[in-house]
């Protein structure tokens, strides 16, 4: 059983690395400032620029198809990507990706919405989430009614992430009540100049958002994704991806945060020795570097799953829930040990402490990672074991 990386890995996730350490970190202080004053951390110019700087390194659609102009990385190498990107808070991605799903456009669909996403000539966002419809997709009502060449939707969606910012969409609504969501969920490429809305959702944390409208807005049956019938699946398979990224930005920011807090307990004393020294700080070091190693390779596995081309959402459901549980643990456990600093503005802490606690929620809830877990096992469909079976 060999666990080790291959020199190519290891060359591009230390690239990734340093360009993180050298172009992007400087940007924290900052970013701080203005998310602190309302504004967004980074504008749309300088992440541009960066991700032309980081296009000149060989960072460019790390998993879009070569065909497409991108570097198509394997997942486990893109896993060890985004974990460099997670340890900054500044909200930087890599250039030249788009939603996986848009690869399964039309030629015509494609130069429109892919290529130009690619370019970052255009934003989308994903939006299948409604009021009464999170965690339970096969709950939404967003009804999109044939009308001749056109389909027309209303409904509203939430907390749809780029909302605000995003020029088209896909949106997942009903075509087929009585099929019910394995056959009446289509998705449709929406543009925002067909008269959908977004109004900004102001939350706890650096994200924001947004509240879609639909009221009568007319999509011509050319902008269906896919075929009609086939939303779910193509919502699932996009949710899916997530799974395993989010845990692994969640790696990286815990790496940086367990860094800062060994740091802290060499540094600061008190009655008369280093912190590190008692016991009860070393306990609380111990269980960040536990949780992390664990998160790491519960990550790795289902990166290392998806790259097998085998069924991966159990080993997803896994890495999604221990990531983001782990990341918030060791975050809690980080301001602890910096004590009444770690609660103030002057370190970026508290930021962090915001952010992770989105990870527990969005792109499934720890409970539904559970659930998927718990019902793997109870139907038979996963052997306990399974791997080494």
């Amino acid at each position: 059983m060999d666990l080790s990386l291959t020199d190519e890995q290891k060359d591009i996730r230390d690239t990734a690395r340093a360009f993180i350490a050298r172009e992007v970190m400087p940007l924290e202080p900052e970013v701080l400032q203005r998310e602190r004053r309302g504004e967004k951390g980074i504008t749309p110019q300088e992440l541009s620029d960066l991700q032309a700087q980081a296009r000149r390194f060989g960072f460019w659609g790390i998993g879009t198809p070569t065909e497409h102009g991108g570097a198509n990385l394997s997942p486990v190498t893109q896993s060890l990507v985004w974990t460099e990107v997670g340890r900054t808070f500044v909200p930087f991605v890599f250039g030249g990706d788009a939603d996986n799903i848009l690869f399964r456009a039309t030629p015509e669909q494609q130069q429109e919405y892919l290529t130009p996403t690619i370019e970052g000539e255009r934003i989308s966002c994903f939006a299948i989430t409604e009021p009464e419809a999170g965690s339970d997709a096969t709950a939404i009502r967003m009804r999109a009614v044939r009308d001749g060449d056109d389909w027309v939707l209303n409904g509203e969606k939430t907390f749809i992430t780029k909302g605000v910012e995003a020029d088209f969409s896909i949106v997942i609504a009903v075509t087929d009540p009585e099929q019910g969501f394995r056959g009446g969920f289509t998705a449709f490429l929406v543009d925002r100049a067909m008269g959908w809305t977004a109004d900004p959702i102001h939350t706890m944390g650096p994200s924001t958002p947004a509240s879609m409208g639909f009221v009568d807005v007319r999509v011509p049956h050319r902008n269906v994704l896919g075929e009609v019938g086939e939303g779910f699946r193509l919502a699932m398979e996009w949710i899916g991806r997530g799974r395993y990224v989010i845990p692994s930005q969640a790696i990286g920011a815990t790496e940086r945060l367990l860094g800062m807090a060994v740091q802290y307990a060499n540094e600061r004393r008190t009655f008369g020795k280093a912190i590190g020294e008692h016991q009860m700080i070393q306990t609380m070091i111990a269980d960040c570097e536990l949780d992390l190693e664990q998160a790491r390779w519960l990550v790795l596995v289902a990166a290392w799953t998806v790259e097998q081309g085998r069924d991966a959402r159990h080993e997803s459901a896994l890495a999604k829930l221990g990531g983001a549980t782990a990341a918030g643990r060791v975050v809690d456990r980080v301001m602890q040990i910096h004590g009444g600093m770690g609660y103030t503005r002057e370190l970026p802490i508290e930021r962090w402490y915001r952010e992770a606690r989105l990870w527990r929620i969005f792109e499934g809830t720890d409970e539904i990672q559970r659930r998927a877990i718990a019902r793997d096992l109870l139907a038979g469909r996963r052997r306990i074991g399974g791997h080494l079976a």
